[in-house]
């Protein structure tokens, strides 16, 4: 009786697994990016947020601790955090889907060249 006990539980097994699999949500992939983006000055950096001000506005960013999504302006050259300093140039691509606070995608460092952009909301 233990024996056939033990061998419904290891048939039950798989399909508890498969349920649990097809109702998670699907994973983000790297390589997407918020379809949002705003440019301006870096006001305030720290572990998990990024603070920006705009023309207009200030704005502020939650980013994760291991945030390794920065880039130069030509977004190939990866970029340090700890060479992140206020008063530069950033632009953000990010998205509001975790309790609707903005979350930093990816971050180019740009040049002072550069002219700023009218913010764009995807």
């Amino acid at each position: 009786m233990h024996t056939l006990l033990n061998a419904a539980r290891l048939a039950v097994l798989p399909l508890a697994l498969g349920m649990v699999v097809a109702t998670a949500p699907p994973a983000a992939t790297a390589g997407t990016v918020g379809s949002a983006w705003v440019e301006g000055t870096l006001v305030h950096i720290s572990t998990n947020n990024i603070k920006i001000k705009t023309p207009t506005q200030e704005l502020s960013f939650l980013i994760v601790p291991h945030f390794d999504q920065l880039f130069t302006d030509d977004g190939k050259t990866t970029y340090q955090m700890k060479n992140l300093h206020s008063g530069q140039l950033i632009k953000i691509y990010y998205d509001q889907k975790f309790f609707g606070q903005r979350h930093a995608d990816r971050i180019l460092v740009l040049t002072r060249h550069e002219t700023m952009m009218k913010q764009q909301k995807g």
